[in-house]
């Protein structure tokens, strides 16, 4: 993360200055620009000028995607949500900035506009950016009327058949103001290394950009100060610097930092780096970066090395979308998905297939996740017709090198990817065009590696492209490792995209099959392989991992269900006739062990088991099989522990041994002819069913460590409300996400309800979205009722700006109410 924390806004604020509807509280450069927009769809003659009417335009605060608040419909592309993430609107903003600020450098930042934007300042076009994905700077000056009314408006105008998954609309990301000193460190101004790091010491290169505006030379100094977490100066450095009139300079300062506190997977330690440019004593700017000490390297035997410390990758692919609250960023729904992923047992993500928010690799920062940073869907030749092969001969190397320069400060990063699946695998000179993204990756950054994503392992090779890139991302086809392996032993290699298992949460078929059912549009989660064919179980790629040790591990697809792309249901990949509606109303994704709302499906168990050390144990189906009295029910078990003893209604049917005792699944994919494949890690028992309960105990030398009950549920009785925090931050931007479950009058959960939920919210907060993980539901994320799906939904609760307590109520018919009150401080 890189925060300006200008003079200037200090004086702002101590002479009461403010800009009309600006937040002075910054999370990325200077002032939030984010509150007090206009919004209006459609493409209006003249919405560019500041003398065009928009009263009568829906106020709201950035960040905004539209497409999320609906309709769904199937005239629109189930592939992308059907949702309508195409069309054309306009944002408007008037602001005023007072006249004392004539001889600063006035500039708008966006984190990313979704997309084809064109902006415009008091009607004067002043730039715009295809791609939504990246963030980008204009510079306001030239056409700023200071003391007066300003107007800035952004044409937003993404296209149909433009991605291959739910990509939202509008300006979903962060924006800023910024007021800079003509003598400033302008936009990614801070290029930060670890040349050497020991646990003595370790060395800091910090090369600073200056920029001088000015028609003159400017003579400054540049004062930079490493501080710990305890508010510390660790190290420090100040030089004098000659700028020549209107340009940039590069100035590069060398600090030792004694006895580092290393960032890593388990004590993700962060510094912040302080530069400040003073003219005399006084500061005219001041630049804060994010730091975190630490060392990488990969090697074809060793692996991939943290700290000189071997890691593996346990990873997941994830798009951006935040499930019920769309595309528009917030920190607070990204954290808590990364926290699920980490409690999951994931230590590194694969940003697929684009660049991520500000926000995700600030966060990753902070929890410890590592992570491959990923550039481009496509190049030159369309997966989709309006993909970005209409912007790659123009803007890959604008997007490509803003990407690397905006997030090369974060320890978190390992890896720049620079492709995914791209269709030029095929093509003769595809390597050319790999070898020209990596020339650009290392030319702005030479401390990572680079990567891709490959799944045409013969075009791949023999079109040499992956001979042009450091690391080689393998997708899919995982009985093709050793192979690999064999014929490159000098490669590093790793699965960037794995598994692809499908499933429905809560929902269980008999008898057991690898097919799933199209008049369900539901997919059995005792896991076995369904939809697409190059779909695996995971139970497979644990076993290809452990048989090739010098891989780095792997990215499973993919961490979070993810709106549109509804594999299995739908269409077939890469299709660029388009449309998925096949199977409406089918219309989000089934590949996660946790779906759209963050509900743990049974995968995130068998993931856990295999990713965790913390004892655990894990028992399914759910026991509610009411006309199937005396029938064998397949009962499944996932733990880290040596054994587990399952006990139903009370009596042991005794204890199975994990790796020792295993179990087969049907299976069909790719290189494995329908059969059955046999698991290592799930241990099974045959149980004729009788309404009770199942229990299952796990051991760890010979001590139980772990248990989970699971009861038959009676009737549904009642309604009970889980907030993942009772107390949030009045910002009006932060959230509650309250579990709704569907529960019998002992609160066991009721594994088929489908109750509607109805919510009333009283008091200091709003309702920002709700859901249910079902991919076929077509109720509204913005409604204040929703169905429950398999015994469970999810209200989001968002803060106002006042502080005060919200009493949230939920009703449902034939049910007790239950409330809560979340205090917002």
């Amino acid at each position: 993360m890189m925060l300006r924390k200008s003079f200037l806004f200090i004086l702002l604020l101590q002479f009461s200055f403010s800009f009309a509807q600006l937040n002075s509280e910054a999370t990325h450069g200077d002032v939030s620009f984010n509150s007090g927009w206009l919004f209006q769809k459609g493409d209006p003659s003249g919405a560019e000028k500041s003398t065009f009417k928009d009263a009568t335009w829906h106020k709201l605060n950035l960040p905004h995607d539209w497409a999320i608040e609906g309709p769904f419909d199937k005239k629109y592309n189930a592939r992308t949500g059907g949702l309508p993430v195409h069309g054309t609107a306009w944002y408007r903003k008037h602001f005023t900035i007072d006249k004392k600020y004539t001889e600063q450098q006035i500039a708008v930042l966006f984190d990313g506009v979704m997309n084809n934007s064109r902006v415009y300042i008091n009607g004067e076009y002043i730039g715009e950016r295809p791609f939504g994905y990246m963030g980008f700077e204009l510079d306001l000056t030239p056409f700023i009327k200071f003391g007066e009314d300003n107007v800035i408006a952004v044409r937003v105008a993404p296209e149909d058949l433009a991605s291959r998954w739910y990509s939202g609309a509008g300006i979903y990301r962060n924006t800023y103001l910024k007021i800079n000193n003509p003598v400033h460190i302008p936009l990614w101004g801070t290029y930060i290394t670890t040349p050497e790091v020991s646990d003595e010491k370790a060395t800091v290169k910090i090369e600073t950009t200056v920029k001088n505006s000015l028609e003159k030379e400017a003579k400054i100094t540049l004062e930079t100060k490493i501080i710990d977490g305890l508010n510390n100066i660790v190290a420090s450095i100040s030089q004098e610097v000659k700028l020549e009139k209107t340009a940039d300079k590069i100035v590069i300062d060398e600090l030792v930092v004694n006895n580092p506190n290393r960032w890593g997977i388990e004590n993700p330690y962060l510094y912040d780096v302080v530069t400040q440019v003073k003219k005399g004593n006084i500061v005219i700017d001041e630049y804060k970066s994010t730091l975190g000490i630490r060392s990488i390297s990969f090697d074809a035997k060793k692996g991939f090395l943290l700290n000189e410390k071997p890691v593996e990758f346990n990873g997941v692919c994830m798009h951006h979308d935040l499930g019920p609250l769309g595309g528009a960023v917030n920190y607070r729904a990204t954290e808590r998905q990364m926290q699920i992923m980490q409690s999951m047992g994931v230590n590194a993500l694969r940003t697929s297939h684009n660049p991520p928010s500000p926000e995700m690799l600030q966060i990753c920062d902070k929890l410890g996740i590592v992570v491959l940073d990923e550039a481009f869907d496509e190049w030159k030749i369309p997966k989709v017709i309006n993909g970005y092969n209409k912007f790659f001969d123009e803007w890959h190397e604008r997007d490509l090198r803003d990407m690397i320069k905006r997030d090369r400060n974060h320890p978190s990063v390992i890896m720049w990817s620079i492709g995914n699946e791209i269709i030029e695998q095929r093509e003769k000179d595809g390597w050319k065009v790999a070898k020209m993204l990596n020339d650009i990756c290392h030319d702005e950054d030479h401390t990572r590696p680079t990567t891709a994503g490959f799944n045409n392992y013969g075009g791949a090779f023999k079109n040499k492209l992956a001979y042009q890139i450091d690391i080689v991302g393998l997708n899919y086809k995982p009985f093709d490792y050793a192979a690999t392996v064999k014929e490159n032993p000098d490669m590093i290699l790793y699965g960037s995209e794995t598994s692809s298992q499908t499933s429905s949460r809560g929902t269980y078929a008999l008898p057991i099959t690898h097919d799933h059912k199209k008049e369900t549009l539901e997919v059995s989660s005792y896991d076995v392989t369904v939809g697409p064919p190059w779909a695996y179980p995971p139970d497979v790629e644990f076993d290809v991992q452990a048989e090739n040790p010098t891989f780095l591990g792997e990215f499973m697809w993919t961490g979070f269900d993810y709106l549109g792309e509804p594999t299995p249901y739908g269409g077939r990949d890469n299709s660029t006739d388009g449309y998925w509606n096949a199977d409406w109303p089918v219309h989000a994704s089934y590949f996660a062990p946790v779906d759209l709302c963050g509900f743990p499906k049974d995968r995130y168990y068998l993931y856990q088991s295999q990713w965790t050390t913390e004892p655990m144990v894990h028992v399914l189906p759910h026991w509610n099989w009411e006309g199937k009295e005396g029938e064998e029910i397949p009962v499944y078990a996932y733990t880290n522990c040596d054994e587990v003893e399952l006990i139903v209604n009370g009596k042991s049917l005794g204890k199975k041994v994990k790796g020792v005792d295993t179990t087969d699944i049907p299976a069909e994919f790719r290189g494995f002819e329908k059969g059955m494949y046999t698991s290592k890690y799930r241990l099974s028992w045959n149980v004729p069913y009788q309404p009770g309960s199942l229990k299952v105990i796990g051991y760890k030398d010979g001590k139980a460590v772990a248990e989970k009950v699971i009861k038959t549920a009676k009737k549904a009785s009642k309604i009970r409300l889980t907030a993942d925090r009772t107390e949030i931050t009045a910002d009006g931007k932060d959230l509650s996400f309250i579990e709704v479950d569907i529960t019998d009058e002992e609160g066991n959960l009721i594994p088929n309800a489908d109750n509607q939920v109805q919510f009333t919210i009283k008091g200091a907060g709003s309702l920002a979205a709700v859901g249910n993980g079902n991919p076929a539901s077509l109720e509204s994320f913005q409604d204040t009722k929703i169905k429950a799906f398999n015994g469970k939904c999810l209200l989001v609760l968002k803060s106002t700006e006042a502080a005060g307590n919200i009493k949230i109520s939920a009703t449902s018919n034939g049910l007790k109410t239950h409330t809560i009150t979340i205090s917002s401080k």
